[in-house]
């Protein structure tokens, strides 16, 4: 054995690639298009791009997405850390397993469940559907994903390193503000980034939680394909493309250089 791939390897991850991204690489051309038929190339504009500048539910609804995804990955990522640290550090404690069993059920739980359920409950409490219930069932989607990031990372942590500091005059938590915490940041980071992007991902949960004034970006994109595809939607599209390739490469490079 030489060690290099088949031909059928190679093929056969050929393949997988194209299935995963040429769909993507058309939506990138085709935003391009100068035609209103999305299926009809017209030649090359930035019309729809321009479009966006003058569209202003458009506008709106991903201000609502980012500002959404945004809290609500903070107080996903803040009470995900803190059930981390009960779990891992908490010991035998009592209700433990119904903690990990209530977080946990979120991953598995179906989103049109978990949506129904937030609508009943803010039904039932009285309150109005709009911004805040729609960042509260985000940040419940989020919370069980960063708990896993977290705790993952908390279990691999050498402790002896915290104890250490105890040793020296520090209280248990400037010890782990001190200790724990710079060493558990990219993991928090991370959760805080897949707890986002979940967020602005997400239109079933935003569907029965949203209210008047808090539409996001999936919830406009998809009212508008129900009435047929609009070019615009390619444009708005390659740019949330763009963003989240930016952020990867970036993370990735910040990623390289603590490295070296």
């Amino acid at each position: 054995m030489n060690g290099r791939p088949s031909a059928f390897n190679l093929a056969a991850v050929g393949l997988g690639l194209v299935f995963l991204y040429a769909p993507i690489v058309l939506l990138v051309i085709y935003s391009f298009n100068d035609s209103r038929l999305v299926t009809v190339w017209g030649g090359f504009s930035t019309r729809w791009y321009r479009a966006l500048l003058h569209d202003r539910q458009m506008q709106d609804a991903i201000w609502t997405t980012l500002r959404v995804g945004a809290i609500a990955a903070t107080l996903a990522t803040l009470v995900g850390t803190l059930a981390a640290v009960a779990l891992v550090r908490g010991g035998r404690f009592r209700g433990r397993t119904g903690l990990a069993g209530m977080i946990y059920a979120t991953l598995v739980l179906p989103e049109i469940i978990l949506g129904l359920s937030l609508l009943l409950l803010f039904v039932a409490a009285g309150l109005p559907r709009g911004f805040w219930t729609v960042t509260a069932g985000h940040a419940t989607l989020g919370l069980a994903y960063a708990t896993v990031v977290v705790q993952a990372r908390l279990m691999q942590f050498d402790r002896s390193l915290e104890e250490a500091a105890r040793d020296l005059g520090r209280a248990p938590w400037q010890a782990f503000l001190a200790v724990t915490l710079p060493n558990i940041a990219p993991a928090i980071a991370a959760a805080w980034m897949l707890a986002f992007t979940l967020s602005i991902d997400d239109l079933v949960i935003a569907s029965f939680t949203s209210g008047p004034g808090a539409t996001t970006l999936p919830m406009r994109l998809y009212s508008q394909v129900r009435l047929g595809v609009n070019p615009e939607i390619n444009a708005v599209s390659t740019i949330l493309i763009g963003l989240v390739a930016t952020a990867v490469i970036g993370a990735y490079l910040v990623q390289q250089r603590r490295r070296a």
